[in-house]
């Protein structure tokens, strides 16, 4: 008990020592925090200026990544090569669904605005299928030289890896941007056949199947794969030239699977010039709904028979 105020002293100053290192380690920590904080935002910055751009309705982008909807959205835009947000995709949508239904709806009658808004929402999830083709095509015609470039450097004595990563600096777009996620996941520590079925996956074709095929058997089992990769340049060459002709050849019938919508569209003009309100008497009874509906699934079905029966596999 004699030592019970040298023992208070000392847990009193043990305290003030623990409070002052707090307090040190907590103003440390806040001054971190901020100094990340601006780094970030001169990045973002940096990155606008070197033309990035800000991105729109994060609220609703953060919602709707959330859902089932979002993340099946959000993965076909990442086919597409677009620069767009699941968010900005969603508001956009709507915002051309609601003004296709009025627009439509004062040209024609209300009712055709509402079959208007509903192949709207068809044509939005197809043209992301379109964009997808697109840059699946795009990609296909970069085969050719993709597979120059790996012959080249596998020749050469380099590693797989760090071909690919050659092929990212010597390619231009779509290639580049999707060799760059194939290395991206390679330095994380994803295995080469993961990330290149990944690829295979987010852009499917003949042509990448088996590229991909060779390089992954390549990989496992050895051999050579330079000649392999010289044999499927020139293979890859051929089918180039073969699918640039028999897209030639199909362009006329695909402008007819348009043309035929349209000329549709036309006549409702027509006989609503010749007679005012005479599309609103139509659809105001069941029977000229009933009759509007199945015209319109009718071109509808055959603009689908004329895309499909023109779709030719080389």
């Amino acid at each position: 008990m004699d030592n019970l105020p040298l023992l208070t002293m000392a847990v009193t100053l043990l305290g003030c020592v623990l409070a002052v290192i707090g307090v040190h380690a907590y103003s440390s920590g806040q001054a971190q925090r901020q100094a990340l904080v601006d780094r970030m935002s001169q990045t973002g910055q940096m990155a606008i200026e070197s033309g990035g751009r800000r991105r729109r309705f994060r609220g609703v982008d953060r919602w709707l990544r959330r859902t089932r909807l979002g993340k099946r959205i959000e993965r076909k835009i990442s086919a597409t090569g677009l620069d767009l947000t699941p968010g900005e995709y969603f508001v956009y949508v709507v915002g051309a669904l609601l003004a296709l239904y009025f627009i439509v709806g004062s040209v024609f009658a209300p009712f055709f605005g509402f079959i208007a808004a509903v192949i709207g929402l068809w044509g939005a999830n197809g043209f992301l299928d379109w964009q997808r083709t697109k840059r699946t095509e795009a990609f296909i015609n970069q085969l050719p030289e993709l597979t120059r470039v790996l012959a080249n450097a596998t020749q050469a004595g380099l590693a797989l890896r760090t071909a690919i990563g050659m092929a990212v600096e010597e390619l231009d777009d779509p290639a580049r941007e999707e060799l760059r996620r194939v290395a991206d996941q390679l330095a994380l520590g994803r295995s080469l056949d993961d990330a290149l079925d990944d690829l295979v996956e987010r852009l499917p074709s003949r042509e990448l199947t088996v590229l991909v095929s060779t390089l992954i058997l390549s990989n496992r089992a050895g051999g050579t794969i330079v000649s392999s990769l010289r044999n499927l340049t020139e293979t890859l060459e051929e089918r180039k030239e073969t699918r640039r002709e028999v897209t030639t050849l199909l362009s006329q019938v695909k402008v007819t699977a348009v043309a035929v919508p349209v000329l549709g569209m036309g006549f409702l003009l027509m006989i609503n010039g010749m007679r005012a309100g005479a599309l609103d008497d139509m659809t105001s009874a069941l029977g000229g709904r009933i009759a509007v509906i199945v015209a319109a699934g009718l071109y509808a079905l055959g603009f689908v028979l004329i895309n499909r029966l023109t779709r030719v596999r080389i």
